[in-house]
This record gives C-alpha cells, sequence and structure tokens, in this order.
C-alpha cells in the first residue's frame, strides 16, 4: 500500500513538473474530417499567449479515422490534439477501427457547436417541418436528401429524422457539403440537413427554404427557424461541434493547463467574435463534462445507426 501511494505520489509530481514547463516546443493539431478553422483561431491564441506555434495538421482520410489513429497511437505529451467532430463519435457505428474513442483518448475541452438546417429545394410543397412529413408520408421514398457523405453528422441526423418521423428519404451521398448544397439549390435534391454556415447564405438569398433548426434551443444565428423539436418532434436535438481530445494517458496537470488556456481564449470577444463568423458558438466545458457527451454522442449514434440500417455506402 505504501509503495502504491509513493509511486502514485512520484506520478503526480512528474506530471506537475512536466505541465509547468509545458508547452516546451511546438503543438500539433490535427484535424479531419471537416475544416480547421477553430483549431487555427484558437491555436493563434495559445501561440500569442505561450510562445509555442500551433501546427495545424491536415489528415482527412479514411473519413476520420486517419486523424483519431495518429492521435490514439502518439506520445501522451500534450503535443499531440485531435480536433474531434460528430464523425469520429459516429465513426464506431459505421467502421471498424483500431482504437476506442473513450479508452485512448483524454478529453480536454468541447469548443463550440453549431446547428444544422433542414432545408427543401424551393419546389418542394413544404413550408413547415409538419407538412415535409406530410408529403414523405404520401410519397415514400419520392424524396432525396443529401449529406457531405456517408457517416457524417448530417448524414445520422437525417436518418434520426427518419426514424423519429417514420418517414421514408433516399440518402445521396456525396464527397463534399458545398457538392450536395449545389445539387440542393439546383432541384436535383429536395430535402438536406446542412450546416448552417453553408446554407444560410442560401436561404436567405432564397434558393432554398429553410425549415427549422435541428438543435433543441432556436439559433441565434437564424432566430427566426423554429426547431425540429417544437414543430413537432419533441425532443430531436442534433448538432454540429467541434472538441479537442489528446492521447489517454496525457498528464492531468497538462490537460488542465491546457484546458484553461483555451477556456480564457473562448472568452476573449474577438475570438468569441471570430468564431460566430464561422456558425459556431462557443462552448469550453470541462474536460469531464466533455468526456461524458463523448461517450453518450457515441451511445446515441450507435443507436441511430442500428435502428436506420445507416451504413458507408
Amino acid at each position: 500500500m505504501k509503495a502504491a501511494c509513493a509511486l502514485f505520489a512520484a506520478l503526480a509530481l512528474a506530471g506537475n513538473g512536466l505541465a509547468q514547463n509545458y508547452p516546451e516546443k511546438p503543438i500539433r493539431v490535427i484535424v479531419g474530417p471537416g475544416p480547421d478553422a477553430l483549431a487555427r483561431v484558437i491555436g493563434q491564441q495559445i501561440t500569442l499567449t505561450w510562445g509555442q506555434p500551433v501546427i495545424i495538421d491536415q489528415r482527412g482520410g479514411g473519413g476520420g479515422t486517419i486523424s483519431a489513429e495518429a492521435v490514439a497511437s502518439a506520445a501522451p505529451d500534450g503535443y499531440t490534439l485531435l480536433l474531434a467532430t460528430g464523425t469520429h463519435t459516429i465513426n464506431p457505428s459505421m467502421y471498424k477501427v483500431s482504437y476506442d474513442m473513450v479508452r485512448d483518448f483524454a478529453p480536454v475541452t468541447l469548443l463550440a457547436s453549431t446547428p444544422f438546417i433542414l432545408a427543401v429545394h424551393p419546389s418542394v410543397p413544404a413550408s413547415s417541418v409538419g407538412e415535409l412529413i406530410r408529403l414523405a408520408k404520401s410519397k415514400p421514398g419520392a424524396l432525396n436528401y443529401g449529406s457531405g457523405g456517408s457517416g457524417t453528422p448530417p448524414h445520422l441526423a437525417t436518418e434520426l429524422f427518419k426514424t423519429t418521423a417514420g418517414i421514408d428519404m433516399v440518402h445521396v451521398p456525396y464527397k463534399t457539403v458545398a457538392a450536395a448544397i449545389t445539387d440542393l439549390v439546383a432541384g436535383r435534391l429536395q430535402v438536406m440537413f446542412t450546416v448552417g454556415p453553408a446554407g444560410l447564405p442560401q436561404i436567405r438569398a432564397g434558393t432554398i427554404r429553410g425549415l427549422a433548426v435541428s438543435t433543441a434551443k432556436r439559433s441565434a444565428f437564424a432566430p427566426e427557424l423554429p426547431t425540429v423539436a417544437e414543430s413537432g418532434l419533441p425532443g430531436f436535438d442534433v448538432f454540429g461541434w467541434n472538441g479537442l481530445l489528446a492521447p489517454a494517458g496525457t498528464p492531468a496537470p497538462v490537460i488542465a493547463k491546457l484546458h484553461g488556456e483555451i477556456v480564457k481564449a473562448l472568452q476573449i470577444p474577438e475570438v468569441r467574435e471570430r468564431i460566430a463568423g464561422f456558425g459556431f458558438e462557443p462552448v469550453g466545458d470541462t474536460p469531464e463534462e466533455f468526456g461524458e457527451f463523448v461517450r453518450k454522442d457515441i451511445a446515441r449514434w450507435a443507436k441511430v445507426a442500428k435502428e436506420s440500417g445507416a451504413r458507408v455506402d
């Protein structure tokens, strides 16, 4: 017992010593899939404060599995981080992965969230969620919905919408969100859960029609749009997110130092303004809260994938 206590104390002291000197070299944030905008904003602020560059390393292949594998196998020293998204918590239900999203990662914080917007082509005779559901029920399989790829959050969000509403629509996956929106504007798609920053300009221009936001509460970015939940599907709450994960085993004092600096950065007005410009709302929760969020997100999407039969096409 004394030996175990002594070992624990030694490890704690070593971790505290590492945190005091951290960071002594550049920090690498591995990104993929999705944009690196938030990582760059936070990275620039960390560089200003700590004087060490934050390198953004794009590894978008494998639907997010490549980026996750790289961080899971990295040294647990706080110098390699993953910009995680909803795709990473969906992947265990869609792919055979070599890592465990809970066991192999140490949560730092949920950086920010963004709503999805349920939108239709103007030719679709539906001006509300209820009207879309009634239309889809009257024509099973007649409506095509797009996404930026199989296994992405908008894909699974639409599958959840389908099973919750009891409707049938056909998934058409694209390589990018932009390509899917292009076909939604052209009328080759009828329906799509689009990320807010990509969909709002088209909605404002009238080239597509926004019906609702996917979050539990209305969004400050589109306050005129109701939520899916208040439009007839109570409890529906889906959103895009970005968060930071470190390799499992990263010393707690290093995680705490990272977390403290990032949360401080998220409170800076200029940083918040830049994040809002990307259509995100800052969060900055604790490592424990983010860890619980990741666990719940994995379980949720596993249930959606099983019930809907969603798969990677």
